[in-house]
């Protein structure tokens, strides 16, 4: 008995196994961490949460060192930053673990309050919760959504261009 085409898809799939479509997926799995960084400095900035553009600036694709990373699939995509406030941001915080007062030395310049450790005027801060504003949480509930579509055109660019329609 013989297939039309067998030797060729089997010969397709040996190309795929031996890193032809993983070198691929690898390019396009770049891209879309990019994608990503993208959406989460929308979030971010959506949010209101950019005061002096640091937190914004900070995020970074490929480092293991990030706060945070995203595995699925059997796929890593390491997106993040180093900055420990950022989960703060996030998740929100207590402006003191103790619950105690305390001083900031600095001066107040219209509304925005500037921290100066030598400064002879500051403020005290009591205990609040701060909440958090989810920019990592909806970034990365938009990313799920995009990855997922994205993955499958790939996936399907791929069979059509080596398999044909």
């Amino acid at each position: 008995m013989k297939i039309d085409g067998l030797d060729r898809l089997i010969s397709q799939l040996q190309t795929a196994g031996d890193g032809g479509l993983k070198a691929e997926y690898q390019d396009w799995l770049e891209d879309m961490g990019l994608q990503f960084l993208d959406i989460i400095q929308d979030e971010l900035i959506k949010e209101n949460a950019v005061d002096t553009g640091r937190l914004l600036r900070s995020f970074t694709q490929g480092d293991k060192e990030n706060h945070f990373l995203i595995s699925k699939g059997g796929l890593t995509l390491e997106v993040g930053t180093q900055l420990e406030y950022a989960s703060y941001v996030n998740d929100g915080h207590a402006t003191s673990s103790s619950g105690e007062r305390r001083w900031v030395p600095g001066r107040w310049t219209g509304s925005r309050f500037e921290y100066d450790p030598n400064a002879s005027t500051g403020m005290m801060l009591a205990s609040q919760w701060i909440d958090g504003n989810g920019y990592w949480d909806h970034a990365v509930m938009l990313y799920e959504q995009m990855f997922e579509q994205s993955l499958d055109r790939k996936l399907q660019s791929w069979f059509d261009r080596h398999f044909g329609r």
